[in-house]
């Protein structure tokens, strides 16, 4: 007979004054979606800069408590300082960093006050487009009964030029919502309403094919089979797998919604010329462009660079947030 004791591993001794070392906690996901995001070097200082220039904007007047509508007649045509260097005949003051307009308002001022209203409609507008083509590109891709209609309706409304079907809006509702809502309020909503719905159509199509895919996984089709709602299968499966596309979706509409208000009001066609926006900070410099072309400097490269930051985030954002891209 084989002896069985013999075959029997003894038990390791327990040290009952040993100290108690808790089993390691799975990481957190979103620590490494960070991770990733501030692996990439460019979608970090695009990040750096748009908090940046948000704060700028938000806090700069508590600062800068100079009235950026304020006329002094005494005091135009001022130029930054730095244009003392190559032209020793221009008027400057350390008073006013970013000179004085042909009115002697302060172009800082008016640039931070700018900055509010321009972000202010881009994630307005931005927010509208992203809720409206998930929600079309999900119920298009889910059920297929909607698809068709869903798809031509989209198709419709992006064959449709988008500057100037923006322009005849502004003609046909400008007035009627000013008498509304007040000038400032009534094109406010009127820009991030045209923008809204004219700007979902890119993240519908692109929620549509990455839903028809999903619904086809086999984590799906195992939550179909026990009896799990639409709704339910949507807001839980369906939705958190759809998030990179949805988020580069949205920093790309910001960038264009930012740039769509900017060249409206280049146009003439935006606020009232004594609410400024960095697009028609833009256009009123544009006459005194070769005098003074430090004015459409800074509006310029506000523009620019608050563009070029959203689009970096949104590079950054879609590497970080696809899980096969993630810790390579």
């Amino acid at each position: 007979m084989t002896d069985i004791s013999a075959q029997v591993q003894p038990v390791d001794h327990v040290d009952p004054n040993a100290p108690f070392e808790p089993e390691e906690k799975a990481r957190n996901q979103w620590l490494d979606v960070w991770d990733q995001f501030r692996s990439h070097k460019g979608a970090m200082a695009g990040l750096i800069f748009l908090i940046f220039i948000t704060m700028f904007c938000a806090f700069g007047p508590f600062v800068w408590d100079v009235d950026p509508g304020k006329l002094d007649i005494r005091n135009k045509d001022v130029r930054p300082i730095y244009v003392a260097i190559w032209d020793g005949d221009a008027k400057t003051s350390w008073a006013r960093p970013m000179g004085t307009d042909h009115l002697g308002r302060d172009i800082m001022a008016n640039i931070m006050q700018g900055g509010r209203i321009s972000l202010a409609v881009g994630w307005t507008a931005m927010i509208l487009a992203i809720l409206i083509g998930t929600l079309v590109g999900v119920l298009a891709g889910y059920f297929k009964r909607l698809d068709w209609g869903l798809m031509r309706f989209t198709d419709l409304v992006l064959s449709l030029p988008l500057l100037p079907l923006l322009l005849v809006m502004m003609l046909l509702f400008r007035d009627p919502l000013r008498a509304a809502f007040g000038p400032e309020n009534g094109i406010f909503l009127l820009i991030v309403f045209g923008i809204g719905i004219t700007s979902w159509m890119q993240t519908a199509r692109i929620v549509r094919g990455d839903v028809m895919a999903l619904k086809e996984r086999e984590f799906v089709l195992a939550a179909r089979s026990i009896g799990t709602p639409p709704r339910r299968m949507i807001t839980r499966h369906i939705l958190p797998n759809v998030l990179s596309p949805i988020m580069v979706s949205a920093t790309l509409g910001l960038a264009t919604a930012i740039i769509t208000e900017s060249a409206l009001s280049f146009l003439g066609l935006g606020f009232p010329s004594d609410f400024p926006t960095w697009g028609k900070i833009l256009f009123d410099s544009v006459d005194r462009m070769t005098a003074f072309p430090e004015r459409v400097l800074w509006p310029g490269l506000a523009i620019s660079l608050t563009v070029l930051a959203v689009n970096y985030i949104g590079d950054g954002l879609r590497d970080a947030l696809d899980p096969r891209i993630r810790g390579l």
